[in-house]
């Protein structure tokens, strides 16, 4: 055979592979409202830029008729390609091959694709969109998904990996994207869960649909499994690439910095009225933080989950940075079991990827109540503690009005090494509110006054100017400066510019044992 004949012979395998589980099975895709692996890689990366490896993989499967249904690729499509110019591995469950279940030679590509992304440095992006382990491989297919968990594993801290939801996935295959730093789940066509709805009729009686219990909107807003919720395919990809715009390519890097026209030393006169004077009015936080970073572009994560702490990306003179903030306007900003989970796991990556932290704090404290207690409050809370004492990115807070007790603390002060710590004049700093401080410490003076709600309102007025204010905290050391909201922006700006070269360390360990 010529080389002719090799090519013709090549670029049918080529042919045959493209068209995965063929053009019935593709159609069946589309009617589902869904688009293809292929489709998915082309809209995701630059035009033209993939890169496809082990094109031609087959499985290695003879039992049960499985050597008569052998097809190149094996049902996941893998390879490299770039997104804005930067390099990212990529690999894709094609639904159209055994429903995307997992084989051990599909497994195999996907590790080799990881593998690769640790040794140059690049992201990983994971689209998922599988019927689960291949039965007819037994314990093969088991030992790939245990294969590939590892690898995230080993990957965690190292490189982004990004994991879009984008059909079925259940079983054990939750677990790989549950391990990745990011979760974005494709609304109507994408569900996740452990056991599914029948056999949970089968097992607990319970009567639940797909969605209820593991599609986009229930892990975006009850279980905190996902990080976004896409409208369609497009969004997802779009959500990618804005996600990728923030974060550096690996751990030994800088993040992207971009081009802003947005003036450094501009002055925000809003956000003098941002801050209500009634000390327990609600604000929206996001109205602050869009006013002090670059043009406004706040990317938020977890938008709907534990939505008492924002967490989320901005730009501020171009550079990235992770924002935690307290929201106000949502059960008063407290930290509950959830909220803390959240902020911490977002403190941590930050940290890992080199992104500085600026923590807009308004906590009146924790979540009291039986429920938040039994479920064990203390050790979420602190995991929380831990993520930002841990940190050794450059850490900046502002106390933009209250910030009581424990969660004074906790929400990166400075006896936790933060390297700057504003406060607005608003600031009301102390071990607990003016009214139950009143209450507690003037408590005999009280039983015995005639006008008790006249003297309970002079002491809580005398306990916020003597106590409950930012100047105490100033002649301490723990506030570098009090500052005027409208120069928030520059102030944060210099304060990242001087921390540039920050150089800190934790002491020499294999690793600590966080809270879990």
């Amino acid at each position: 055979m010529g080389i002719d004949d090799k090519l013709r012979d090549l670029k049918e395998k080529e042919k045959l592979a493209e068209l995965g589980g063929g053009e019935a099975r593709i159609k069946r895709q589309h009617q589902a409202g869904k688009l293809t692996a292929r489709e998915r890689v082309k809209l995701l990366l630059d035009e033209g830029s993939f890169q496809e490896m082990d094109k031609l993989v087959l499985h290695q499967c003879h039992d049960f008729g499985m050597e008569k249904k052998r097809i190149y690729g094996d049902g996941v499509v893998t390879g490299y390609g770039m997104i804005n110019g930067r390099h990212v591995f990529v690999f894709a469950q094609d639904f159209t091959v055994f429903g995307g279940s997992l084989s051990q030679s599909n497994a195999a590509k996907i590790c080799k694709i990881m593998d690769l992304a640790m040794k140059v440095g690049a992201p990983v992006i994971g689209l998922n969109d599988s019927g689960g382990a291949r039965i007819q491989e037994g314990v093969a297919s088991l030992a790939g998904y245990a294969d590939i968990f590892l690898r995230n594993v080993l990957a965690s801290g190292v490189v982004p990996q990004i994991s879009a939801i984008m059909g079925p996935c259940a079983g054990g295959a939750v677990y790989s994207p549950a391990l990745t730093d990011f979760i974005i789940m494709t609304k109507n066509i994408s569900n996740m869960f452990i056991t599914g709805p029948d056999v949970i009729r089968e097992v607990t009686h319970e009567e639940v649909t797909m969605e209820e219990l593991g599609g986009a909107e229930t892990h975006n807003t009850i279980s905190g499994v996902a990080h976004f919720a896409a409208e369609d395919e497009e969004h997802t990809f779009e959500l990618i690439r804005e996600l990728l715009s923030f974060i550096p390519d690996n751990n030994l890097e800088d993040p992207p910095l971009v081009e802003s026209t947005d003036p450094v030393d501009r002055a925000e006169e809003d956000l003098n009225q941002v801050i209500p004077a009634d000390p327990n009015q609600p604000y929206d936080i996001r109205q602050l933080i869009r006013r002090v970073v670059d043009d406004g572009n706040f990317f938020e994560i977890q938008e709907h989950y534990a939505p008492n702490i924002v967490i989320g990306f901005a730009r501020l003179a171009g550079k990235s940075v992770g924002i935690v903030a307290n929201q106000p306007d949502h059960l008063a900003g407290v930290l509950d079991i959830n909220a803390s989970d959240k902020g911490a796991r977002f403190v941590r990556f930050c940290d890992a990827f080199n992104i500085p932290l600026i923590t807009f704090e308004d906590v009146p404290g924790f979540l009291p109540g039986v429920a938040q207690e039994h479920g064990g409050i203390i050790r979420h809370g602190a995991k929380l503690l831990y993520a930002f004492a841990e940190a050794t990115v450059p850490k900046i807070t502002i106390i933009t009005r209250k910030a009581y007790g424990g969660a004074y603390c906790v929400m990166a002060s400075k006896h936790i090494r933060a390297d700057i710590n504003y406060a607005y004049p608003t600031a009301e700093i102390a071990v607990m509110g003016p009214e139950g401080a009143v209450s507690i410490v003037y408590k005999r003076e009280l039983e015995k006054a005639e006008a008790l709600a006249q003297l309970h309102q002079e002491k809580v007025r005398e306990f916020r100017e003597k106590f409950a204010n930012p100047y105490i905290a100033c002649e301490k050391g723990f506030l570098d400066e009090v500052i005027k909201p409208r120069f928030t922006r520059p102030k944060l700006i210099a304060a990242l510019r001087m921390l540039e070269n920050k150089r800190d360390s934790n002491p020499p360990k294999k690793h600590g044992n966080i809270p879990l």
